[in-house]
C-alpha cells in the first residue's frame, strides 16, 4: 500500500492526469444509496444528478431495506453499472459497510460484539471471523468494512464500550491485527480493506462523553491510545483508518495535520487512505466552530489529510471545487487524496472486476457462513465473576427453575448496535420520520424511503421476533428449557431494564417462591434506537450502578430464600455493588450475539465450562472512573510503602473486579516463573516460561498472563503492563508449559526526549490468572545504553507457545 511505489499507485497516477477538478472532487465523496434506489431499482435522476462525475465511496448499503443478501448484489451492481457504463472515466465505486461483528446486512451471520471477543483473548478465533466477513462481503461487492474498533476503552460512562476490545493497549493491539488480517487476507483483491476506528483517543474523552475532548497528554495519546493503530499498520498492511469526531488539544482530529498527518503518517508509517466519521467534516464548522463556510471546512480537512467524507457530501464534493477555485485548497493537495482513493480501486481489483455474481444460492451459502465459529466465540467469551461454595455448575436434576429478569426470555440483548437487529430499529424509525436518523445523511428522495417498507413488514412491529426468525436465536429461559426437558422452567421479567419501564416485582418473588433454583438475569441492553437503553452512541451515563429497580427486584428475589444464581449483561463495567454480597454465584456475558442464550445455559449447567477473562476492570463505584490496571506508578490502586495515600475514604479504592478475571469451574496451579537471562541488553529480547496444571477434576481452559513492571529513566510508567497470553487447554491433571519470548522492545514507550525508547534498569515480570491473581514472579536487570528504537525494527508483541 506505499504511496510512490508498486503499479496500483502508479496506474492512479496515470488515471489521476485524465481527470477533470470536478471528477477529482467527487472520488473524495460518498453517497447514501437511499439517494439513489428506490423499490423498483435505480431512479436515474438522482444518478445522474449524484453520480454524473462519479463518486468516490457508497455508503453502508446493508441498511437499505433489502430483504435477502442477494439483492445487495444487485443493487451494488446496478450503481456499479452506472459508474462503468454512464461515465466519462467509467470508475467503480468503493461500498463500505458497518461490519465490526458480522455484516450489518440482512441475512449475514452475527458473531458476539467486540467486547465478547475480547473476553475470549482468542485472536485466532477472531482472525477467523474476520475471514469469514471477508468472503461475504466480497460475495456482495462491500470491499471496505468500518471496523475494527481499536479504541483503547477505560471510562465506563462512555455508551460504546460494546464496539471496542476493552482496556488494555497490548490486548486491543493484539485482536485489532488479528481482525485487520483476516478481512484484508494476503491479497486486497481477494481482500476487504479494514477501516479501523477512531484515530484517535476517542474512548478516553472529557467527562466520558461521546464526541468530546480528548482527555490525555500527547505521551499517553501515542503511547496507549496509538498502539493499537500502529501496531495494525505495521505488522498487518493496515489500509484504512476513519478519525474521531473528538478535538485535541483544540483541534478537531477531522482537520488537525498534526494529527492525521504528522502522527498517523509520518510518525507511524500509514500510507492509507482516511475516511471521515459519519458528518465529522460538517461537525468541525457546525459543533466545533473551526470554520465559517462548508468550502472553508472542506479544504481544511483535505490539508490535514482527511482524504473521504461520508456518508455524503458537505465540504466535499462539488463543495471542494469551489475551495480549489476560490484559492483556498492548492490542487496539489487535493491530488494526493484523489491518487490514494484511486490507488486503493485498483489495489481492490475494481477496475477488473467492478460487478459480483448475483446467484443467489452461492450468495446465502456464503452468508451463513461462520455460524458454528459464532457459537464458539460466544461460549468462550463468557465469565465466571464469582462462584462461592461452588454452587456452579448447576445440577440438571433440578425440577422447577425460575428465570427471573429483564432478559429471562429476551433474544434482542445478544444484539446492541453495529448488528443487523438494532439496524431494523433504525430503518423503521427513518421510514416513520421521513429521514435517516444517522449523521450526515441529509435530505433523501421520497422513492428512497419506500424501499424501507419491505423490510420493517418482516420485522413484524417486534425485534423479538424478528430476531428469533432470522437467527438461531433463543432466550436463556428457551435454552433452559432444552436443557432441562422435564423440568418445569418459568420466565419472569420482574422488572424492565430501566425504571421507566413497567415492573411486577411480586410476580417474580412468587416464582422464586415455587422453583428449587433461580437464574436472575440482569444488567444493560445496548442498540441504537429503544426506550431501554443503558448504552448506545451517545448515550453515555453519569451513574455505572444496576438500575434501582433491578437491584429491588435482585433483593427481593433473594429474600425468597432459594438457591440463586446471576447472569449480568453488560458490555461496558457495570457496578454490581449494591447487590454482589449477596449474590453467591455471578456469570457476566457482555453481549453475546445469536447463541447468547444457549452459550449461558451450557456453562450454568456445565456442559461448557467458563473461560472467558475480563478485558475491563470494574469499579466499585463511579468515581473511581477511569479505572484500569494500567495506571502508572504513583497513581490508581496500587499502593507501594512510599504512597501515604491510602485511597479513599468511603470505601476501598481496588476495583470490584480487576483486568484478565475469570473463574473456572475447575483450578489451575502455576510453577515458578524462569527466565534464560538475569540480565539483558536493551536492545536484547528475554525467554520466560512457566508450567501451568490444571488440579480439578474437569477440563478447562487458563488464559495465561505476563504482565511487566517496569521503572524507567525521567518518565513515569504503568504500574503494570500486559506483556503477552496464551490460552491453555488442560484435562484434568494435565500440565503444559508456556514460553513467551519478548524482545525488549514491545516494552519501549515514550521518553523525557520525546523518542522512543528502551532504559537501563530492572523490570519485574510475573504471570498469573488475572492482573491481581499473581501466581510467581521474576527479576531481570536491563543492562547497557539507552536504546532508540526505530519504528521499523519495533516488536510489538510477545510470541507465546504451549507444548506438553
Amino acid at each position: 500500500m506505499a504511496e510512490g511505489m508498486g503499479t496500483d499507485w502508479e496506474r492512479a497516477g496515470e488515471l489521476l492526469r485524465e481527470m477533470t477538478l470536478e471528477e477529482k472532487a467527487m472520488q473524495l465523496a460518498s453517497v447514501v444509496p437511499l439517494a439513489l434506489l428506490g423499490p423498483r431499482g435505480p431512479l436515474r435522476g438522482q444518478l445522474d444528478q449524484l453520480l454524473g462525475h462519479g463518486i468516490g465511496h457508497v455508503a453502508g448499503i446493508g441498511l437499505l431495506g433489502h430483504k435477502l443478501p442477494e439483492e445487495i448484489a444487485r443493487s451494488v451492481n446496478a450503481i456499479q453499472r452506472y459508474l462503468v457504463t454512464e461515465t466519462r472515466l467509467k470508475i467503480p465505486a468503493i461500498f463500505h459497510n458497518e461490519a465490526l461483528n458480522g455484516l450489518v446486512a440482512p441475512g449475514f451471520t452475527a458473531f458476539p460484539t467486540p467486547i465478547a471477543l475480547a473476553a475470549t483473548w482468542d485472536t485466532e478465533a477472531v482472525r477467523q471471523m474476520a475471514d469469514v466477513m471477508r468472503r461475504q462481503m466480497r460475495a456482495v461487492g462491500m470491499l471496505q468494512a468500518l471496523a475494527p474498533v481499536i479504541d483503547v476503552a477505560r471510562d465506563a460512562r462512555w455508551g460504546r464500550m460494546t464496539e471496542t476490545y476493552g482496556e488494555d493497549p497490548y490486548l486491543v493491539a493484539a485482536l485489532g491485527v488479528a481482525f485487520t488480517r483476516g478481512m484484508q487476507g494476503n491479497d486486497l483483491r481477494e481482500g476487504v480493506i479494514a477501516c479501523a476506528k477512531h484515530f484517535i483517543g476517542y474512548a478516553q474523552t472529557e467527562a466520558g462523553q461521546n464526541m468530546a475532548s480528548v482527555a490525555v497528554g500527547p505521551r499517553e495519546l501515542y503511547d496507549v491510545y496509538g498502539r493499537p493503530f500502529e501496531a495494525a499498520i505495521r505488522v498487518a498492511g493496515l489500509a484504512g483508518v476513519m478519525a474521531t469526531y473528538s478535538e485535541f488539544e483544540g483541534e478537531p482530529v477531522h482537520t488537525s495535520r498534526a494529527v492525521l498527518t504528522d502522527l498517523l503518517r509520518d510518525r507511524m508509517g500509514f500510507s492509507g487512505t482516511v475516511l471521515s466519521d459519519y458528518n465529522g467534516i460538517g461537525w468541525a464548522q457546525t459543533r466545533q466552530h473551526v470554520a465559517t463556510s462548508e468550502e472553508e471546512v472542506g479544504a481544511m480537512g483535505v490539508a490535514a489529510g482527511m482524504d473521504v467524507e461520508a456518508p455524503s457530501p458537505y465540504g466535499y464534493g462539488k463543495t471542494l471545487v469551489r475551495a480549489v477555485e476560490n484559492g483556498l485548497l492548492p490542487l496539489e493537495q487535493l491530488d494526493v487524496s484523489v491518487r490514494r482513493v484511486l490507488r486503493d480501486k485498483f489495489a481492490l481489483g475494481l477496475f477488473d472486476k467492478p460487478y459480483v455474481a448475483e446467484d443467489p444460492v452461492e450468495i446465502r451459502s456464503r452468508a451463513g457462513e461462520g455460524d458454528e465459529l459464532s457459537r464458539r466465540l460466544s461460549d468462550a467469551a463468557v465469565t465466571l465473576l464469582k462462584n462461592d461454595a461452588g454452587l456452579l455448575p448447576l445440577d440438571r436434576s433440578l425440577q422447577r427453575v425460575a428465570v427471573i429478569g429483564p432478559h429471562a426470555d429476551s433474544v434482542m440483548v445478544g444484539f446492541p448496535q453495529y448488528s443487523y437487529p438494532a439496524g431494523v430499529a433504525m430503518i423503521r424509525v427513518a421510514a416513520e420520520l421521513g429521514f435517516f436518523p444517522m449523521p450526515g445523511v441529509g435530505e433523501l428522495p421520497k422513492e428512497g424511503f419506500a424501499s424501507l417498507t419491505t423490510e420493517l413488514e418482516r420485522a413484524q412491529g417486534d425485534l423479538e421476533i424478528y430476531a428469533r426468525a432470522n437467527y438461531p436465536a433463543v432466550s436463556l429461559a428457551e435454552a433452559v428449557r432444552r436443557l432441562l426437558p422435564e423440568a418445569e422452567v418459568t420466565a419472569v421479567a420482574g422488572a424492565g431494564v430501566l425504571p421507566s419501564q413497567p415492573t411486577d416485582i411480586p410476580a417474580a418473588v412468587a416464582a422464586a417462591v415455587e422453583a428449587d433454583l433461580v437464574i436472575l438475569y440482569i444488567g444493560g441492553k445496548a442498540g441504537w434506537y429503544g426506550d431501554d437503553l443503558t448504552e448506545k452512541e451517545g448515550g453515555d451515563t453519569a451513574n455505572i450502578d444496576l438500575p434501582e429497580q433491578q437491584v429491588e427486584l435482585v433483593n427481593a428475589v433473594l429474600d425468597a430464600g432459594k438457591p440463586t444464581v446471576a447472569v449480568v449483561a453488560m458490555a461496558r463495567p457495570q457496578s454490581l455493588a449494591p447487590v454482589i454480597d449477596r449474590l453467591p454465584a455471578v456469570l457476566t456475558c457482555y453481549y453475546g450475539g445469536p447463541h447468547q442464550g444457549a452459550a449461558l445455559a451450557d456453562a450454568l449447567f456445565g456442559i461448557t465450562n467458563p473461560s472467558g477473562k475480563l478485558p475491563v476492570t470494574i469499579p466499585r463505584h463511579v468515581g473511581q472512573v477511569p479505572i484500569h490496571h494500567g495506571q502508572r506508578w504513583g497513581s490508581g490502586y496500587r499502593r507501594t510503602e512510599a504512597d501515604i495515600h491510602k485511597g479513599y475514604l468511603d470505601m476501598p479504592s481496588t476495583p470490584l473486579y480487576p483486568f484478565g478475571h475469570g473463574l473456572s469451574y475447575t483450578t489451575f496451579d502455576y510453577g515458578p516463573l524462569r527466565l534464560d537471562t538475569d540480565d539483558v541488553d536493551t536492545g536484547g529480547e528475554i525467554h520466560l516460561s512457566v508450567s501451568v496444571t490444571n488440579t480439578g477434576d474437569r477440563a478447562g481452559t487458563e488464559i495465561v498472563q505476563l504482565y511487566a513492571a517496569d521503572t524507567a529513566i525521567g518518565v513515569t510508567l504503568p504500574a503494570q503492563q500486559l506483556a503477552g497470553f496464551a490460552r491453555v487447554e488442560l484435562g484434568p491433571g494435565q500440565s503444559k508449559k508456556v514460553e513467551f519470548v519478548l524482545p525488549l522492545s514491545v516494552l519501549a514507550y515514550t521518553g523525557a526526549e520525546g523518542e522512543v525508547v528502551m532504559e537501563p534498569g530492572p523490570i519485574e515480570f510475573s504471570v498469573g490468572s488475572s492482573s491481581d491473581d499473581i501466581r510467581s514472579r521474576a527479576r531481570v536487570a536491563v543492562t547497557g545504553r539507552s536504546c532508540v528504537v526505530a519504528a521499523e525494527q519495533r516488536s510489538w508483541f510477545s510470541a507465546a507457545t504451549v507444548t506438553d
